[in-house]
């Protein structure tokens, strides 16, 4: 029996420089979650302004996700990467002018700067290295690079834990006192100023992986299959946007993508709050019940893909998402020790629902599925949507347990696409192109 190489030597550098990206992406994109709370208390903003900072960050994505396609189809991988490394890093570095200045407006734009970057960084990451060398070890190669994520989202919790939250939590009589001694103000810039470290740091360190990469030898188009150059005399090779609403499992794939990341985005954003309104813990140890969540969501990538090969996987994800309406529900109606609790627990049932949902939108679209991959992807937006109207809910309501009602209903819709909305129709194709998906 041949034995295949999940990589070959020759590809070594630029797989080890590229998978490396699957680790550092993850890291501001959960380091939201730590400033959303920070940047409530240091700019006193309620919380459908602090969700403007996921506003921001995945509006980014949306307008950036097909221009980055765009230039690496047009030219290659390692320009589109590089590219986007740059944005990251001038994005980070925009926090030092933005805490200096201690406006809120200029984050945003620092965020709206660096999911940019990110935008180029995984649209080019995960095609890279499925075709980086044999086809047949493509699934095994993106598995390992993709392994890297969760430890990324897990450090940026712990980065943004130990180096932003000062841990200094002060009681309305002592805000008064420092109001009245003229100290107040101070000590509001002394918390903006924390998120300079940790920015500037990666910063760095983009900046280094960058330099890196331009130096280093990437495989030439013809070994990776960039350039559509090679395939556009092929009859029906390309995919047509307008056909795509002749598949309602797509559209309908679509919209099942808008509501989980909704509800993602916006119970991990509001994690930290919830545990200290009804939990009555400290911002530092709320922000230990992030990270077990994060650590709940990449426990659970790798037991539900065991168990898919088991169970079919709309069972499983009808499962998930009907577990996970009940899970929200007890958030909603009884916040406190087990609404905390269930809600660290949803992130586990979370875990395959965005490459699910992703596969079965794109089921049967043959020559169409790369864009009708992308419009899936953009539909990441929902992360802007959603986590300011749950902000909106609890500011109106004075009760965040009722935002996550936000969530909950986002379950239901997806329960709902996992059983029936997910069956494929429309003028379904045998083949479909390999188009992958991660987030």
């Amino acid at each position: 029996m041949e034995k295949h190489k999940i990589v070959d030597k020759k590809y070594l550098l630029p797989f080890i420089l590229v998978t490396s990206l699957f680790y550092l992406w993850a890291i501001p994109n959960n380091l939201n979650d730590i400033l959303i709370p920070q940047f409530m208390k240091s700019f006193e903003l309620n919380r459908l302004q602090a969700g403007l900072v996921q506003s921001a960050f995945y509006m980014g994505y949306f307008l950036l996700s097909l221009p980055a396609a765009y230039i690496m189809d047009r030219y290659n991988y390692k320009t589109g990467l590089l590219i986007g490394l740059v944005l990251y890093a001038m994005g980070a570095f925009l926090f030092y002018p933005a805490a200096i200045v201690g406006t809120y407006g200029l984050f945003l734009l620092a965020l709206f700067v660096i999911a940019s970057g990110l935008a180029f960084l995984e649209t080019g990451s995960n095609s890279f290295i499925a075709v980086l060398g044999d086809p047949a070890t493509s699934t095994q190669r993106l598995n390992f690079s993709q392994s890297f994520n969760p430890w990324g989202a897990m450090s940026g919790v712990l980065i943004g834990n130990i180096f932003i939250f000062s841990g200094v939590e002060h009681s309305e009589a002592q805000v008064e006192a420092l109001k009245a001694s003229g100290q107040y103000q101070s000590y509001l810039h002394s918390e903006i100023l924390r998120v300079i470290p940790p920015y500037m740091v990666i910063g760095a360190i983009i900046l280094v992986i960058a330099f890196v990469m331009w130096k280093v030898k990437f495989p030439a188009e013809s070994e990776t299959g960039t350039h559509r150059k090679m395939d556009t005399k092929k009859e029906g090779s390309h995919g047509h946007f307008s056909k795509l609403f002749q598949y309602p499992h797509f559209v309908k794939g679509v919209i099942a993508q808008f509501f989980y990341v909704g509800a993602q985005v916006g119970t991990w954003s509001f994690m930290i709050s919830y545990v200290k309104d009804y939990l009555q813990r400290p911002e530092k140890e709320a922000g230990y019940f992030l990270f077990a969540s994060l650590l709940a969501f990449g426990v659970g990538r790798f037991v539900s893909t065991a168990l898919m090969r088991k169970i079919n996987p709309h069972k499983l994800m009808g499962a998930y998402s009907l577990i996970n309406v009940v899970l929200a529900a007890v958030s909603v109606l009884l916040p406190g020790q087990l609404g905390g609790y269930t809600l660290v627990a949803s992130s586990f049932f979370m875990s395959l629902m965005f490459p699910t949902i992703f596969a079965f939108g794109v089921k049967g679209l043959g020559p169409n599925t790369k864009i009708g991959g992308s419009m899936i992807i953009m539909a990441i937006i929902g992360g802007a949507v959603w986590t300011p109207v749950m902000g909106l809910i609890s500011d109106q309501t004075k009760s965040l347990a009722l935002a996550m009602i936000i969530p909950l209903v986002c379950y239901i819709y997806i329960f709902y696409y996992a059983l029936k909305g997910s069956v494929p129709s429309g003028p379904l194709y045998e083949k479909d192109e390999t188009v992958i998906a991660s987030h």
